[in-house]
C-alpha cells in the first residue's frame, strides 16, 4: 500500500473517480435492498446514486482534459489510511435507521478525508484539487438532505418507521420471547421436581443446567427450521435460531443458578423470586410489543407458570 501523500495529482484524481463510482454503486445496492419495504428511502438512495454518477462524469472530464483517456486503477484499499466501504451484499439486512446513517457518514467521512489530506499536502495543485473535492462532497451532503426532505415526507417516514418496528418485532422480539417463555416456564417442572424429590440443591442444578441447554438447542433448531423468512418477513433463519436458542437457555438458567446455594430452602426461595422476575419481564414484553393488555398478559403468563410450577412440586413430592 502507498501513502496518500505519495500519490501524484493524476493518481489522486483517478482515486477520486474510482471512489465516486464505488459510492454510487453502494447507493444503488442499498436502494435495491430497500425497494420493497421502504420505497421512499429507496428513491432517496437511487437519486443519490445518480448524483454520484454526475459527479464522477465531471471528474472524468477534468481528468481527460489534463491527462488523457487512460485512467489507472487505484482503489481505496490500495492507499494507506483511505476510507473503505464493506460490500453491501456482505452485510446483514440493515435497518432503515442504519442505512440513513450510512448515507450521512459516507459523505461526511469522505469530505473529512479530503480536507485532512489537503491540509497535509505540500503541492499547491494537489492541495487545491483535494480542497475542491471536499467542497463538492459538502455540497453533495446538502443535496442528500434536500433529497430526503423531498422524498421522505412525514407520512413516508411514519410508514417506514412503522414497517421497521414491525420487522423488529417479527425478526427479534418474537423469537426472543418464544425462547424466553419456553426456557422460563418449561424448565420449572424438572428443576423443582428434582429439588423436592432429592432434597439436594446440586441435583436440581444439574437437572436445570441440562434442561436449559437441551431446550436451548432444541428450540434454536426448531425456530431456524420453521421457515426461511422469505414469505413471512421473519428474517434470516440462523439469526432467529440463535436468538431463540440463547433466550431459551437464559430463561432456564435464571432459576437454575440459585441452586448453587447449599441450603435447599434458601435456594428454593431465591429461585422462586427469580421466576417471578422472569414472568414479569415476559408479561412486560407481551404488553410492550404484542399489543396485549397488562392484566391479560400477566394473567396468561402467571397461569402457565403456576401450572408448570405446581406440576413440578407435585411430582417431586409424589
Amino acid at each position: 500500500m502507498r501513502d496518500f501523500s505519495e500519490l501524484s495529482e493524476r493518481e489522486v484524481l483517478a482515486l477520486a473517480i474510482g471512489s465516486e463510482e464505488e459510492d454510487g454503486r453502494i447507493y444503488n445496492d442499498i436502494a435495491e435492498r430497500l425497494r420493497e419495504e421502504y420505497p421512499a428511502s429507496s428513491t432517496v438512495f437511487s437519486e443519490m446514486a445518480a448524483e454520484e454518477s454526475e459527479h464522477r462524469h465531471k471528474l472524468l472530464d477534468l481528468y481527460k482534459n489534463k491527462f488523457g483517456n487512460h485512467i489507472p486503477l487505484i482503489r481505496r484499499q490500495d492507499v494507506r489510511g483511505f476510507l473503505t466501504r464493506k460490500a453491501v451484499w456482505q452485510l446483514p439486512k440493515p435497518s432503515i435507521a442504519d442505512v440513513r446513517q450510512l448515507a450521512e457518514s459516507m459523505e461526511r467521512e469522505t469530505q473529512n478525508f479530503y480536507r485532512l489530506a489537503a491540509s497535509r499536502s505540500t503541492d499547491p495543485s494537489i492541495r487545491k484539487l483535494l480542497g475542491d473535492l471536499a467542497e463538492a462532497e459538502q455540497a453533495h451532503e446538502h443535496r442528500a438532505d434536500e433529497l430526503q426532505a423531498k422524498n421522505l415526507t412525514d407520512n413516508a417516514l411514519k410508514t417506514e418507521d412503522e414497517t421497521a418496528e414491525r420487522l423488529f418485532v417479527l425478526q427479534y422480539v418474537q423469537p426472543g420471547l418464544v425462547g424466553l417463555m419456553d426456557g422460563s416456564v418449561s424448565t420449572l417442572a424438572p428443576i423443582f421436581a428434582a429439588a423436592f424429590s432429592t432434597g439436594h440443591p446440586m441435583a436440581a442444578f444439574v437437572v436445570g443446567l441440562a434442561a436449559s441447554l437441551g431446550a436451548g438447542i432444541s428450540m434454536g433448531f426448531a425456530e431456524a427450521l420453521s421457515d426461511d423468512g422469505s414469505l413471512t418477513g421473519r428474517g434470516t433463519p440462523i439469526y432467529r435460531g440463535i436468538i431463540t436458542g440463547a433466550m431459551t437457555t437464559l430463561g432456564g438458567l435464571g432459576h437454575t443458578l440459585p441452586f448453587l446455594i447449599p441450603n435447599l430452602w434458601t435456594a428454593l426461595i431465591v429461585a422462586f423470586c427469580v421466576v417471578v422476575v422472569e414472568l414479569s419481564v415476559i408479561s412486560w414484553i407481551r404488553w410492550k410489543y404484542m399489543d396485549t393488555s397488562p392484566i391479560r398478559a400477566t394473567l396468561q403468563v402467571a397461569l402457565g407458570g403456576a401450572l408448570v410450577f405446581a406440576t413440578g412440586v407435585i411430582i417431586g413430592n409424589g
